[in-house]
């Protein structure tokens, strides 16, 4: 039977009503309903597919264990290609299939799109990605939570590494206009500027997707910058580090967790070498975080990728809260998120009024000789 678009919203309007009526309730027989939302097609495909990866994973064991007080987990997987409307559309999708608790979504803009859906509907989202400040700060989200540090804690050791240790003078601060680069960005000028270490010299958005990227070159040229910080994604700086490559731009080159990814060496290639770029803490003698990456290796035989450890930490997490809490009720489930702590791959954690993991930060890697290296 085709629907119509009324009929459609008629359906989702219900759903949403029932869940607003029966928050949280686990029956007899039924599953617990994880939704997994992220980028898993397209340019940022490489942050969300590792999410799921954890996701199943560590499902996976719960549910051979007899799942969560004695309920099976059952995923939902959808995509949003990190673009706000489609993170929309998978929010509204999972609300309408009646999902308890949601792990994502990847970018900051596509998070702050779905966000009001999972509210209105009582369903916790946690993020082990999404490192807009307003999202928490704003108080409007008592449904979030993240297992990575905020913007504003990631551009700070950015602009300490750029005036302290390259000791730059001049910086251009570019950005991809988004809600998470731009942001970024904006952040780490007025750090620059409150310094009185160093001075912006050009602070300018670029176009994503955008195939000749020569024009913001020439500006970071002319401006005679002594180093760039770019808050955005992979596609982008591989473009713009190549582009400043050819013209013989040996400066430095700093951005964030938005291209701490192997995606941005592989595109970048040799031009890659000696770019800076932030990334959640090195968490390779966490015993859980070995255990994660064995997991991970011996399921897909591949290493892990960008936000593995803070998703499968966040899933963890959920499971934790929703064992202890005996609930997914959004204000029973969100007391327990941020009493109960627990010992995750990114640290024994737990989460603070706002929403945001006590316990996570940013450092600060290079790449050398083909991979991210954490500079001290």
């Amino acid at each position: 039977m085709k629907l119509t678009f009324t009929t459609k919203k008629l359906l989702i309007l219900a759903a949403v009503t029932l869940a607003l009526i029966f928050p949280g309730t686990m029956k007899a027989g039924e599953t617990i309903k994880l939704g997994v939302a992220g980028a898993h097609s397209g340019d940022l495909a490489s942050y969300g597919l590792p999410t799921v990866n954890a996701a199943k994973l560590v499902v996976e064991d719960v549910n051979a264990r007899g799942g969560i007080n004695g309920k099976k987990i059952e995923l939902l997987v959808e995509d949003d290609m990190c673009k706000p409307e489609l993170a929309i559309n998978s929010a509204t999708k999972l609300v309408s299939q009646g999902v308890d608790v949601v792990i994502g979504h990847i970018c900051s803009g596509a998070t702050k799109a779905a966000l009001p859906i999972y509210k209105e509907a009582g369903v916790i989202l946690i993020s082990p990605s999404a490192t807009s400040p307003e999202l928490t700060q704003s108080g409007q989200y008592p449904n979030f939570f993240r297992t990575i540090a905020s913007d504003d804690r990631q551009a700070q050791p950015e602009v300490e590494y750029v005036l302290n240790v390259l000791a730059a003078k001049k910086v251009a601060v570019i950005h991809d206009k988004g809600d998470y680069g731009k942001g970024l960005a904006e952040i780490a000028r007025k750090l620059v500027m409150d310094s009185g270490k160093g001075k912006v010299v050009l602070f300018e958005g670029v176009t994503p997707g955008a195939v000749d990227y020569s024009a913001i070159v020439q500006k970071i040229k002319q401006s005679q910058a002594d180093a760039v910080i770019f808050g955005g994604y992979h596609p982008e700086a591989s473009k713009i580090v190549s582009m400043m490559r050819k013209k013989r731009m040996n400066i430095a080159f700093v951005s964030d967790d938005g291209v701490k990814d192997n995606t941005f060496i592989k595109v970048a290639g040799k031009d890659a070498e000696g770019v800076y770029a932030t990334g959640p803490r090195d968490n390779s003698q966490n015993p859980l975080a070995q255990a994660a990456n064995a997991a991970h290796k011996k399921a897909y035989n591949t290493d892990p990728g960008a936000f593995y450890e803070s998703a499968y930490s966040a899933v963890l997490a959920l499971v934790n809260a929703m064992e202890k809490a005996g609930s997914t009720d959004m204000a029973v489930l969100s007391k327990a998120l941020r009493t109960e702590k627990v010992d995750t791959p990114v640290g024994t954690i737990h989460f603070d009024d706002k929403g945001d993991a006590v316990g996570v930060g940013f450092a600060m890697y290079q790449v050398r000789e083909g991979k991210f290296v954490e500079v001290k």
